[in-house]
């Protein structure tokens, strides 16, 4: 596995918007939901273990736990000990869901058509969509790894609406110029960009360089 780099060199007061206090690590809310895909979730917090700057802040809906429980070999109690904060699906009480609680921004990952929908339409009947929209209305980065296909134009129209209120619209798909050999290369080059995306630069993936000579 490749070594993850830190944050790229700025300021984190620069990342984020809000005010750095000392030497505070910079917070990222990561929702993982039911769609199929969900170790990509579990990967990008594997990832971002590796991070010391980083604070993951982590909301597994129930319809996730239903598909880790299909798609992987992990227990829920190990994929939510991987993260340094964790949260109840239904726990609109916590701290993420308020604007006054600092983080860098949140990522959905993957990201269901019905939470898409939630927030796409500012439904916060959830943490993980209370969240999301605290992030937008912050004005903080919000990434929604979209995963579903084929898509109709209702879909199509949501991802609209979230594009159009400031959500970053990233559904996972594999590049092929990488050359993959198994799943987790697909899987790891995949939450390597996506993290990039957010502003969390790192090596886990393979930059394009050109076609160069053959």
């Amino acid at each position: 596995m490749s070594k993850v780099t830190a944050l790229q060199d700025r300021k984190p007061a620069e990342a984020s918007g809000n005010k750095i206090v000392g030497e505070r690590k910079e917070r990222l809310i990561i929702g993982i939901t039911g769609a199929s895909g969900v170790v990509l979730g579990i990967k990008a917090l594997e990832l971002l273990r590796q991070i010391e700057a980083i604070e993951t802040h982590l909301v597994i809906s129930p319809a996730a736990e239903v598909t880790i429980a299909k798609e992987t070999d992990w227990k829920i109690s190990d994929v939510l000990a991987l993260a340094d904060v964790h949260y109840s699906y239904q726990d609109i009480g916590a701290p993420i869901a308020s604007g006054s609680f600092p983080a860098f921004g949140m990522i959905v990952l993957p990201c269901s058509v019905k939470t898409l929908s939630a927030i796409a339409n500012s439904f916060a009947a959830d943490l993980i969509s209370r969240a999301a929209d605290v992030t937008l209305k912050e004005g903080r980065p919000l990434l929604l790894a979209v995963r579903e296909t084929p898509l109709h134009r209702g879909h199509i129209r949501l991802m609209d609406l979230a594009a159009e209120v400031g959500a970053i619209i990233f559904p996972p798909v594999p590049a092929f110029y990488t050359m993959p050999q198994t799943m987790d290369d697909v899987v790891q080059n995949l939450v390597g960009r996506l993290l990039a995306r957010i502003g969390i630069e790192n090596d886990a993936y393979l930059k394009w360089g050109g076609i160069g000579d053959e």
